[in-house]
């Protein structure tokens, strides 16, 4: 099977389910396992994420936080997978910044995609990519010169044993990455800086 990210052969990794790219090591779901439409939106129907939860707020800090000292808040931002009801955008909007919210599944207002942004923040979305390669050349489209890409997701490394990962366990985890995967991100779409903090993944234009 090729890789939905760049497109490279891969090797079976898990049970014939899951498959390792050879090029940018990214570990990847059949597709034919994917729950598309409203078996999808069912899953996340049950998310119950309230952007007045401080709990909610202090998960998302890493990516909040790197905003406010990255930029001011006459910048421009989206929250790009923002789900329901965005903690990023009550607590960047809390900050007097202007930052907008996309989801495809709640907050579908396609114009959103056509313009450009100073930073882009994406929380627990990456994972959900079933076109990985389609999704970060639209992220890369919407972001201005010297603009940020922010990202939170669960990385994967050998150290991890698959069988016992709790993340893959959400069917609606197709995508996974590792270090390595976001250092090809970077030289393919020709980012001039990489930072990997835990979950944390900041790139640079």
């Amino acid at each position: 099977m090729n890789c939905p990210l760049c497109q490279n052969k891969s090797t079976n990794f898990f049970k014939d389910i899951y498959f390792k790219c050879s090029c940018c090591k990214g570990i990847f779901k059949k597709s034919n396992l994917h729950l598309k439409g409203k078996d999808e939106k069912n899953i996340y129907d049950k998310h119950v994420n309230i952007s007045t939860d401080i709990k909610y707020q202090n998960f998302l800090s890493p990516i909040t936080n790197s905003v406010l000292n990255d930029f001011s808040s006459n910048t421009k931002g989206l929250d790009f997978g923002s789900g329901k009801d965005s903690a990023i955008v009550k607590v960047l909007r809390d900050n007097k910044y202007k930052i907008e919210a996309y989801d495809l599944f709640y907050k579908d207002d396609k114009s959103l995609l056509e313009k450009k942004y100073d930073y882009i923040t994406c929380s627990e979305v990456i994972e959900h990519f079933q076109n990985p390669k389609k999704e970060f050349e639209l992220l890369l489209s919407m972001l201005k010169e010297n603009a940020a890409l922010y990202l939170m997701t669960e990385i994967y490394d050998e150290s991890i044993s698959f069988e016992k990962w709790y993340y893959k366990n959400d069917p609606t985890h197709i995508f996974f990455y590792q270090k390595e995967t976001f250092a090809w991100i970077q030289k393919k779409y020709a980012f001039k800086r990489l930072e990997i903090e835990k979950r944390l993944i900041r790139f640079y234009l």
